[in-house]
């Protein structure tokens, strides 16, 4: 074969190089360009709280955010056959869960766990963590959840305590003061989702879940609240985990446990209404999707004298 001359070859590798070139620009400007596709699910909850106002609030508030795409799935009612129940996860980036009712199927449940161990990211919000007690994969994802069979051999119960998360094997089951504003404390101040945040903020009349159980496994612990119990009845005192970073697989998650909606009482929102959980949770499932934070902290943000409410 006769080979090609010095000037040719020149030319093909110059070719072949602006093509790689003209490739890569070109992912790189889809990349930046592309949206977050966020998927919510929803669709059940237990009678102490209330899927469908909660979900339109969060709704919302991720639709607030200039980069997310938000898609809304609602579940079957409960008692309502779940065998079709079978989101597609492909083509998201994050799963958001605002769920608290039946099981899934088994080909749903290995649908989640192989989307958020490939790096998927995933956010459990609220009561969510009272679900799927029996699913192990879910409750590694989640960390550590309440009620919904989690007895004292369940698995450690987590805290911070002298500057770092323990783990802790005494009884006692997930319980949580009355609602009241609170103080959330932060305890990761160089992570991305709690990067300038204030040290502490007031946050408006929620619950304080404690006494969490689970795996427990690859969690950071990235704020706290506690309650005085000589002051309000079932706070532990303890510094019970309000948000956490999971770690699933490749799959990061976000959990939060603030954002109470009372079944009986749709005008009382100020937990979800509340600018902390509004921004912590637009900030977490950007960190969940992305592995970053790009979202300023806005002016209204509450600091350690008032609640702020939109």
């Amino acid at each position: 074969m006769k080979k090609a001359s010095p000037i040719l070859k020149a030319a093909r590798w110059s070719v072949a190089a602006f093509l790689s070139v003209v490739m890569l620009c070109s992912c790189a400007s889809n990349s930046s360009d592309s949206k977050v596709k966020v998927m919510l699910i929803t669709g059940q909850s237990s009678k102490h709280h209330n899927w469908e106002l909660s979900s339109a609030l969060m709704e919302k508030y991720l639709a607030a955010v200039s980069q997310f795409e938000v898609t809304k799935v609602v579940s079957p009612a409960q008692g309502e056959d779940m065998s079709n129940f079978k989101p597609d996860f492909d083509g998201y980036d994050v799963v958001v869960l605002d769920y608290e009712g039946d099981a899934w199927t088994d080909a749903t449940k290995s649908a989640l766990e192989s989307c958020v161990g490939g790096g998927g990211g995933m956010v459990s919000v609220h009561a969510t963590n009272n679900a799927f007690g029996d699913w192990p994969g879910f409750n590694e994802m989640i960390g550590v959840g309440g009620w919904g069979g989690r007895t004292d051999d369940f698995g450690p119960k987590i805290h911070w305590f002298e500057g770092g998360m323990k783990l802790l094997q005494t009884p006692g089951s997930a319980t949580h003061p009355a609602k009241h504003d609170f103080e959330v404390v932060t305890r990761a101040p160089e992570h991305p989702i709690m990067k300038g945040l204030p040290e502490s903020w007031l946050h408006a009349n929620d619950e304080i879940y404690s006494r969490l159980r689970g795996p427990a496994k690859n969690v950071t612990i990235l704020a706290t609240a506690s309650a005085d119990p000589d002051e309000i009845a079932r706070a532990t005192g303890n510094n019970e985990p309000m948000l956490m970073d999971i770690r699933y697989g490749k799959g990061r998650i976000f959990h939060t446990t603030l954002g109470h909606c009372n079944k009986n009482d749709d005008l009382n929102v100020k937990a979800l209404n509340c600018v902390g959980f509004i921004v912590t949770l637009q900030r977490g499932t950007e960190w969940a999707a992305t592995g970053a934070v790009t979202q300023a902290i806005p002016g209204d943000f509450p600091g350690s004298d008032a609640v702020s409410v939109r």
